[in-house]
Formats: C-alpha cells, sequence, structure tokens
C-alpha cells in the first residue's frame, strides 16, 4: 500500500535526531489529548486548472529536460493538454554559466521567461513549487492547489544532500548553503557566486567536488580553471584548493599545472568531515582551512523522487531514480516517466547517462515520444539520447574540449556507450552556438 508523506515532512525528518523525534512525538500527543474538544479542520486543497475532456501531461521542472518535453508533446500529441510546473520564475541555463561567471558572455543569454515558450508552443505554464505526488490519486499537490494527471514527467533534477556532511544538522546545513553555495541548482546561487568571485580579495579558498555521479561532470574542472584565471589575470593574492574525491581529471592537468600559485589540487581525497563555522574540512589524507569555499556536497535525485518512492534501494544507484532503460517510466509506475539529472542507472556496461543540459534535453524527447505513442495506442519508437557538452580548458589562451558520448542498443538488449572528446585549441564561440540551436527549439529563441 503506497503511504503518502509530504515533502516537507521528509525533508524535516532528515534533519531530526531519534531524541528529537521522540521529544516532538509526545509534544504533537499532548496537544492532541489537550485539544479532543476542538477538532482540527483542513479545508481539502483547491485544483489549480479545471479538468477539461482532454488527457493531461503535467512536467514538473522547467529545466532543459522539461522544456524539451513540453516542447516536443506539442508537436507529437496536439490532442493533449500539456501544463508545466516550475517553481522558479524564470529560466536559468547551468550551462554556460561558467562562462558567465567570468565575464565572457552576458546574462541575457542564459535567462529566459517561461511564458514566452508556453505562448509559443501552446501549452500551460503554472509559477508553483510542486510538493508532493500522489500516485494513487494521479494528482500533483503544489502550494497553490493541485493538480491532475494522466501521465506524469518528473524533471526536478538533484537536490544537495548535506545529509552525507552533516547528519540531521540542519543548522550547518543551512549555513553552508547560506555562506558557501555551490551554485548548481539554478536559482539566486549563481549570482552569489559571482559576487563572491567578483569581491574575493586574495586568501585561500577551496571548492570540493561531489564523488560521481553528479551534475554536468567536467564543470567544477572548468569553474577550477576559471577561478585560477581570475586570480592569476586579477593579481590577486590568493589560492583555490580544489578537494576531489573522485580519479584525477587528466583532461584539464595540464591547465591546473599552468597555475602552480593559483590552484593546488588533491584527486581521490575522500572527505570525512565538514565544519563550515570553523572553516575547515578534513579528508582521508589532509587537513584544509579555507578563508571561503564554494562547497559541493554529494547529490542526489530531487526531493519529489524521494517523496512519491521512486528511488532505487540498492547498490550505487541509491539515491536516484529507478528507471526503466528504454522506456523512460518508473519501474514502479509506469504513468510516470523520469528525465534528466535525477536518472539512475540504465545500463551495467556504464551506469548512468552523464549528468549534462544537452542529456536531458534528448531524454524529454523520448519521453514525450513515449507518452505520445502510449496515448494513441501505437508502439513507441526505439530511441537512445545523445550528449553533447563544450567545456573550457583553458581561458588564456582559450582552448575548448567537445565531449560528445552517443549510446546504441546491443544485440543482448543492453545499452552500450560510445565517448568521444575534440580538443579546439582555437574556439570560435561553437559553444555559444551550439546553446543558441538548443533555446531555438524549447525556449521559442
Amino acid at each position: 500500500m503506497y503511504h503518502r508523506i509530504p515533502a516537507v515532512e521528509l525533508i524535516w525528518r532528515s534533519f531530526l535526531s531519534p531524541t528529537r523525534r521522540k521529544f516532538l512525538t509526545a509534544t504533537a500527543a499532548f496537544a492532541a489529548a489537550l485539544s479532543v474538544s476542538a477538532p482540527l479542520v483542513v479545508a481539502a486543497p483547491s485544483e489549480l486548472l479545471a479538468r477539461t475532456r482532454k488527457r493531461r501531461v503535467v512536467i514538473v521542472g522547467g529545466g532543459w529536460g522539461g522544456l524539451a518535453a513540453a516542447r516536443r508533446l506539442r508537436d507529437l500529441a496536439p490532442d493533449l493538454e500539456i501544463v508545466l510546473i516550475e517553481r522558479n520564475a524564470e529560466f536559468w541555463s547551468c550551462p554556460l554559466s561558467n562562462k558567465w561567471l567570468a565575464g565572457f558572455i552576458d546574462e541575457a543569454l542564459l535567462v529566459h521567461d517561461y511564458k514566452r515558450a508556453a505562448a509559443a508552443y501552446g501549452y500551460t505554464f503554472v509559477q508553483a513549487a510542486a510538493t508532493e505526488i500522489d500516485r494513487d490519486a494521479r494528482r500533483v499537490l503544489t502550494d497553490k492547489g493541485t493538480l491532475g494527471y494522466d501521465w506524469l514527467i518528473l524533471a526536478v533534477g538533484i537536490r544537495n544532500n548535506y545529509e552525507a556532511w552533516y547528519g540531521d544538522d540542519y543548522r550547518a546545513a543551512a549555513y553552508t548553503r547560506e555562506h558557501y553555495p555551490c551554485a548548481y541548482v539554478p536559482g539566486d546561487e549563481f549570482r552569489a557566486i559571482k559576487h563572491k568571485l567578483d569581491s574575493f580579495a586574495g586568501g585561500d579558498l577551496v571548492m570540493t567536488l561531489p564523488p560521481a555521479p553528479y551534475r554536468c561532470p567536467p564543470s567544477p574542472y572548468e569553474r577550477a580553471c576559471l577561478i585560477a584565471w581570475l586570480l592569476k589575470s586579477r593579481g590577486i593574492k590568493g589560492k583555490l584548493t580544489v578537494i576531489d574525491p573522485n580519479p584525477a581529471a587528466l583532461a584539464f592537468q595540464r591547465t591546473f599545472d599552468a597555475f602552480p600559485d593559483q590552484l593546488g589540487y588533491l584527486p581521490q581525497s575522500a572527505i570525512k568531515s565538514v565544519d563550515p563555522f570553523n572553516r575547515k574540512i578534513v579528508t582521508e589524507f589532509d587537513e584544509v582551512r579555507f578563508d571561503d569555499a564554494i562547497l559541493m556536497p554529494p547529490q542526489q535525485a530531487g526531493d519529489l523522487v524521494r517523496q512519491a518512492g521512486l528511488l532505487a534501494r540498492a547498490g550505487h544507484d541509491q539515491g536516484w531514480a529507478d528507471l526503466d532503460p528504454l522506456h523512460l517510466h518508473a519501474r514502479a509506475d509506469e504513468r510516470i516517466f523520469l528525465v534528466g539529472d535525477l536518472a539512475g542507472s540504465v545500463s551495467p556496461l556504464f551506469g548512468s547517462y552523464p549528468k549534462s543540459g544537452h542529456m536531458a534535453a534528448a531524454l524529454g524527447r523520448i519521453a514525450a515520444a513515449e507518452i505520445a505513442a502510449r496515448a494513441h495506442d501505437q508502439p513507441p519508437p526505439q530511441l537512445l539520447p545523445e550528449s553533447i557538452c563544450h567545456v573550457f580548458t583553458s581561458f588564456d589562451p582559450p582552448e575548448t574540449t567537445r565531449f560528445h558520448t552517443s549510446y546504441h542498443l546491443r544485440g543482448d538488449g543492453l545499452v552500450a556507450q560510445a565517448s568521444d572528446q575534440k580538443h579546439d585549441p582555437n574556439p570560435r564561440d561553437e559553444d555559444v552556438r551550439w546553446l543558441k540551436s538548443q533555446f531555438a527549439d524549447f525556449l521559442a529563441d
């Protein structure tokens, strides 16, 4: 039997120690005993949109995956009602955000209006925070009301798993989020990091990386190169120390070596403890103190995936969504499709798809094709995604690497992966053209 637990309660539970839980449970029971004569009446949440005769697809999450799914569904299934729910008022692109941090591109390239895209393609945009999925009733609960669905696409991205560092110490997690944001979730953290870098006057700066898998694998190394270049070009007497629990990033080592006074790199350094108040990090081999930091904790699938009971429960995939690798629906619920960075393993040959914007958009389009086929009682097409990522490996002189990953189905039914990297010593804004081509598809640019 499926039991619904509100997402807010789940998050709060994760920060409560057993002693605190017992205290709060006893307090609640005592309060209930005192108030038996005055029962609490809670009004049922109102419907956000009235139901029509059209079957409805609700998409939660307005990132690359959610936007691409909405766009493709309007083409493939104009007879369906499409509703996109997103908590933020504007779209913010994580891809190319490092280049924006360095001042090489304008913010207007990354930030876009959801309403404009919805109007251009004919779907409904609702700005609201989704808080719960009721799988039995097929409805999404938000802070503004409920929304029923026939099919649901979850494209809610990642969450920062501060519990891996702090357990139930909510104060430490909140302090880290406020003072040392990592900017791997769209929103104000990007502007906070830009302000941090623009105002950094010197000293010891630390950046931690999450253990794999995490969002946009080469991006943190690109950011490290960027910060080292900024320190040197601005003449700042400071040094960035990168603490990386993963194997050494060989594609960036030459650039790291070019900044011996600005950059220290500690690969294969698993973090044992983080003390944000006393500004200290302990690894298996070192104790690193810092004046300022960009702290990236381990990552997991967004909170709604956990609340809906759609996480993988064993092995390396714990914390990530459990999905059918070929059709992208949740193994626990074929009415729910899981796209983007939240996805867990799709093949024992390589694990999960790279968590990139291009990949999220490709998976969104595949989920749209699956839903359109099912809505029209047709067999779904056999589609596999690809991923393209442009990354700066040097800013002066500018050099980039294009990472391309493609997939095919082997004879035994397993998804196989092929990857290649292309170094470009003379880039000519290929990354910007690539970004604009993607936006032209799902943002109506």
